[in-house]
């Protein structure tokens, strides 16, 4: 068969393969069209170079040679440093060279010395253009003998070239299609697994918009609040139940540079043990009995935003671990999964929990404490600042009485003075439950607390049978006896209840609370 219907068939033979191939089969695809090059030119290695996006560089994609000559490697790159070569592929300039080291000028120092390294004699590269920008090279060498390069064996080979090319481009066109919908994927179920959280968010959410208090405790909790805010230590949160770790949480997040990515809430407490790990940092398809998705964790959906781990003295001791190497690192697995991923999260800690006893009883891991405590804020009881209590009344008041269909106008001193004085063992969270039964037993425009108040005793001091007074009495009562009936001065009785000593006094007299007889002999404290 004559070299012109060698070359015909060649062709066909490239169009038919490379005519609707799929990306993963175009590497193999063209190694075999190098061969084939090879075999028809009577060369010794045929190699396909692909430009950088700023042409700076060209590195080898794919490279055949015979068995005696050692093919390149994809780590071989053609750059700025080989100027002579380099510069004329760039500009699209054929390299044409029957006698390399001949032909080569003297200033073409750095293409002699690799021609003198490998033995190459002959070699024919030619730039290829993919809409209108030279995207590829395809070169052929001869090592053996030199080899003369025709007009016909430049434009059979320019022929090959733009096939290849052709399909080179088109599978980095797929690939870089599949990753773009692939990343369109990733934050389409990050934006739905996040949407998912904000709505469980908007369902849970504490019904309190905005911190009441006026109080030196509370004023001191959100000067530390402003402090630490702006910067992307992590916080921990120790206070009783009920205080409002996680409205503060919302504060320190609202006030943050994240602000506009999610704070997302986990309670460790409430979800059991077996799954949080999985809530915690996802799982793929098939991790666990149930799992029949894969499903993203909390921290990725918080991934440049705030995670919120309330009640983080009830995680167990595995996942603690676990924890502590998220915080070292932002680095975790999903469930089921040896892909190591990243987020890039602040974490906000609370608990009730005195985590150095836990610490002691070996309940809670000491490297995870001091990691998570870096910033710690104290959040007072309520019992601590009672000034802020009808300050807390009236806001419940004005943000829950519209929804329930009521108008109060009064709350009568006799019960501002008790809940004043009351213990609140539930803290802000009880208050907002006895105020919010209140308003449904209110008709009127009074509040009327009594029945309400008795509903709450099963968790303060007094029995449910006992009198709305009484509640009160006992409560000054137990206060005074605690202080030695001293009414007066920094830690006693008036300081502790947040009255004035007048106040109390007026109050004891009201409630009938009076100090019992003293024994003979002894003397006032």
């Amino acid at each position: 068969m004559d070299e012109p219907s060698r070359f015909e068939r060649l062709l066909s033979d490239l169009s038919t393969r490379f005519t609707g191939l799929a990306a993963q089969e175009v590497d193999s695809e063209i190694e075999r069209a190098l061969r084939l090059l090879v075999e028809f030119l009577g060369t010794d290695r045929s190699t396909m170079f692909e430009f950088s996006p700023d042409a700076s560089t060209l590195h080898a994609t794919h490279s055949w040679a015979l068995p005696d000559v050692t093919p390149l490697g994809t780590d071989f790159t053609i750059s700025r440093d080989v100027p002579w070569y380099h510069g004329r592929l760039q500009s699209g300039e054929i390299v044409r060279l029957v006698r390399v080291i001949a032909e080569l000028p003297e200033s073409a120092a750095a293409e002699r010395a690799y021609v003198q390294r490998t033995g190459m004699r002959s070699n024919l590269t030619i730039p290829i253009a993919v809409g209108g920008r030279y995207v590829c090279a395809l070169a052929s060498g001869a090592f053996r003998a030199e080899r003369p390069w025709s007009d016909t064996d430049v434009e059979r080979v320019r022929v090959v070239g733009q096939i290849l090319a052709n399909a080179l481009y088109r599978k980095r066109a797929e690939e870089a299609l599949r990753a773009s919908l692939a990343e369109v994927e990733r934050l389409r179920e990050h934006l739905e697994a996040e949407n998912v959280y904000l709505r469980e968010e908007v369902r849970d959410a504490h019904d309190f918009e905005d911190i009441v208090g006026n109080s030196p405790a509370i004023r001191h909790v959100l000067d530390k609040i402003a402090q630490v805010a702006p910067t992307a230590a992590t916080v921990l949160l120790l206070g009783e139940t009920g205080t409002g770790k996680e409205l503060l949480a919302r504060a320190i997040h609202e006030r943050s540079p994240r602000r506009e990515h999610p704070l997302i809430k986990v309670n460790c407490a409430a979800i059991p043990a077996g799954l949080l790990e999985s809530e915690l940092f996802g799982h793929e398809r098939g991790a666990f009995t149930g799992a029949v998705s894969t499903r993203m964790g909390r921290f990725e959906v918080a991934d440049g935003g705030t995670i919120f781990l309330d009640e983080i003295g009830d995680l167990n001791v595995d996942l603690q671990a676990k924890l502590l190497r998220v915080l070292q690192a932002g680095e975790f697995e999903r469930l089921g999964s040896t892909r190591t991923r990243t987020a890039n999260v602040r974490v906000i800690a609370a608990t009730h929990h005195d985590l150095q006893q836990a610490i002691a009883r070996g309940e809670f891991r000491q490297d995870l404490y001091f990691r998570l405590s870096v910033f710690p804020i104290v959040v007072p009881p309520l019992r601590d600042r009672r000034t802020d209590i009808p300050l807390l009344v009236w806001s419940i008041i004005h943000r829950r009485q519209a929804e329930l269909g009521r108008h109060i106008e009064r709350v009568p001193q006799r019960v501002m003075d008790a809940l004043t004085a009351y213990l609140w063992p539930g803290n802000v969270r009880e208050v907002e439950n006895v105020i919010e039964r209140a308003l449904i037993l209110s008709p009127g425009s009074t509040l009327q607390i009594e029945e309400a108040f008795h509903a709450a005793a099963p968790y303060g001091a007094a029995p449910a049978s006992a009198e709305f007074d009484t509640v009160a009495a006992q409560h000054i009562r137990t206060v005074l006896e605690r202080c030695g009936w001293r009414i007066n001065g920094p830690g006693n009785a008036a300081a502790v209840l947040g009255l004035h000593p007048n106040t109390l006094r007026s109050r004891m007299k009201k409630l009938g609370v009076t100090r019992p007889p003293r024994a003979v002999g002894s003397r006032d404290a």
